[in-house]
């Protein structure tokens, strides 16, 4: 762990408000080079109807604008959920260099849980990463969102009845 990483992945965090803010599953990613923040992006897909539209995709997707580049080298992602297997690969294909993320995907993490696409040595491209910074507030804002969903899902069922 690197001394900036808590302070990034609160601001990942914050993100992570405004998709639960929108109706979405509150991820937020933050990607930062030499201690300035490029592109940042939380969930979006639900609201723009748009299956690629994940925290990580808006934010590197905002940092090739900003840099007017698709390689990100030198570059750190920060995001509250491990990166799924699109998510991982635009990594790879972006060059960024460390990725830090919060909490563990046990269903479709591809950065070390279920699969690794960001260390696969076939590929032309190898991410470091760091693992379980802030883990367990991330955990909890997804567990709480989760909960909180199926609570009005409950309340919309018995008003509907």
């Amino acid at each position: 762990m690197q001394a900036n990483d808590e302070q990034w992945m609160a601001h990942a965090l914050r993100l992570a408000d405004k998709a639960w803010q929108e109706g979405e599953v509150p991820v937020g990613a933050v990607l930062v080079r030499d201690g300035e923040v490029i592109g940042e992006g939380w969930n979006r897909s639900i609201g723009n109807h748009d299956p690629s539209a994940h925290a990580e995709m808006m934010a590197i997707r905002a940092a090739g604008q900003k840099l007017s580049n698709y390689r990100l080298v030198d570059t750190t992602l920060y995001v509250t959920l491990e990166p799924c297997p699109m998510c991982a690969g635009l990594l790879v294909h972006s060059r960024i260099a460390r990725l830090v993320f919060g909490a563990d995907d046990p269903k479709t993490g591809a950065a070390g849980s279920v699969m690794d696409i960001v260390n696969d040595e076939r590929l032309n491209h190898q991410v470091a990463v760091t693992r379980g910074v802030l883990g367990e507030q991330c955990g909890a804002k997804l567990s709480d969102f989760f909960k909180w969903r199926r609570q009005q899902q409950k309340a919309a069922k018995r008003e509907g009845t």
